[in-house]
């Protein structure tokens, strides 16, 4: 693991730093932390590996294993872990993040700002950290399989970072140095050196326009503190995936073994006598003709003979197995089972709802002190004194819940009450006050 100590050792020259980038961004790769990354960002995108590589196997008379091409292997990749991290994000950001002052959230982008902290609290969960950039007056978001972190020895802080990219092994490589003083560019062509795309430029940049001249940078600053922020997905710093991945591995194996089953049986099997000298393979060759051609030739001594029968499948303990698995996955991740929660067609009290999500509200109490210790150092990085607060994306039986606001109205503001009513967004709180105090000054003005 190279560290920020390493980084400045390397400043000797401008050719040791590049022999660094370069070195840091390998040894990246091969850490854990990058490969969790790596394997979290499939199981999202449900290209789950352990099923996608899984690869039934035959066994000859003298007992070599071979791949079995003949009969079926139905790769089901399950998409739970994409529903969890989305349903985590989603219920603590989904109704974006509202600050005290008004003005604080155009600072930091505007209506944006809500997408790009979504989208790096999702990664941040798949991945096991993500990167905040603050880029003058918005953020950006670097994934954990493309920024290399440098951690400060001492104090364990970001100190600089490496943000790397190439679209496949035989085009180029390009990278970014982020430190504090500025960002530099480089590029590393096929069977060439890393080098210098463009020299380090400060983060701030004062430009000037003219006819003559166009657009021309003529000043830059930087920011008091490195302007990358780390969002981690929770206090252990990793990836969300560890600890379920091999409940989900079960089952994509359970689910694709029994759709296997279904395939290759068609509710029939074989027995052949006299055919003692054939092996597993031939024996797949054979199932694979009766499928494709529905005959097939035994040789023998005249007395070998094929029998077919038929079968039921037993699928009570697979059932049992897939039902107990979806389940145990739901309790380890802290989920919520929204068909637990509305099936049977009976309205579902307010109380029955809390108790529902006291499992996930549990896990987002951890999750929006991350996602808050980050936006602090975004704040605290542009000179912002404010605090972000969340409303999570909650279903709820609204009549109830509407009818117990109302009954304490009369204790109330009205401030208060429009911002519990759980059918209005917390955006639309400001404005209906606004419209309820204009209406109330034209009526008095008519009176």
């Amino acid at each position: 693991m190279v560290t920020y100590q390493d980084f400045l050792s390397s400043k000797t020259n401008e050719e040791n730093v590049k022999s660094f980038i370069y070195k840091a961004i390998n040894e990246y790769k091969t850490s854990s932390n990058y490969n969790w990354a790596v394997e979290g960002d499939k199981y999202a995108r449900q290209l789950n590996t352990t099923i996608m590589k899984y690869q039934k196997l035959l066994y000859t008379m003298s007992g070599k294993a071979v791949p079995d091409n003949y009969t079926a292997n139905h790769k089901l990749a399950s998409n739970f872990f994409d529903r969890f991290v989305t349903q985590e994000t989603q219920y603590l950001l989904g109704n974006g993040v509202t600050f005290n002052d008004k003005d604080t959230k155009e600072k930091l982008g505007g209506s944006q700002f809500d997408y790009e902290i979504q989208k790096a609290g999702k990664n941040a969960l798949i991945q096991g950290v993500s990167f905040v950039f603050f880029n003058f007056n918005h953020i950006e978001v670097f994934k954990a399989d493309e920024f290399v972190p440098l951690w400060d020895e001492e104090d364990g802080a970001l100190k600089a970072g490496i943000r790397f990219w190439q679209i496949s092994t035989d085009k180029p490589l390009r990278a970014t140095l982020y430190e504090l003083d500025g960002k530099t560019e480089y590029i590393k062509r096929k069977d060439q050196k890393l080098e210098v795309l463009q020299e380090k430029t400060p983060y701030i940049q004062i430009v000037k326009t003219s006819v003559a001249d166009g657009v021309e940078i003529y000043n830059g600053e930087n920011y008091p503190n490195f302007p990358i922020i780390p969002l981690w997905g929770n206090s252990y710093h990793q990836s969300e995936l560890v600890g379920i991945k091999s409940e989900i591995d079960a089952y994509d194996l359970i689910r694709s073994g029994f759709a296997n089953d279904v395939d290759d049986a068609s509710l029939i099997y074989w027995t052949l006598e006299n055919c003692g000298g054939m092996d597993d393979i031939d024996m797949a060759k054979f199932i694979e003709r009766m499928k494709t051609v529905h005959a097939a030739s035994i040789d023998g001594d005249g007395n070998a003979r094929a029998e077919a029968h038929t079968i039921d499948l037993p699928t009570n303990a697979r059932e049992v197995a897939l039902d107990r698995l979806e389940k145990d996955l739901y309790n380890d991740f802290m989920a919520l089972n929204l068909s637990k929660l509305t099936s049977g067609g009976i309205a579902v009290t307010a109380t029955a709802i809390v108790a529902a999500y006291e499992p996930l509200n549990q896990k987002a109490d951890s999750f929006e002190y991350e996602v808050n210790k980050c936006i602090k150092g975004i704040l605290d990085l542009i000179g912002v004194d404010d605090e972000p607060t969340f409303k999570r994306n909650q279903i709820a039986n609204e009549s109830e819940q509407t009818a117990m606001i109302i009954s304490c109205a009369d204790y109330l503001d009205t401030e208060t009450i429009l911002k519990h009513l759980p059918f209005l967004n917390v955006d639309e709180v400001e404005s209906i006050i606004k419209r309820k105090k204009k209406e109330q000054n034209s009526s008095n003005n008519e009176e």
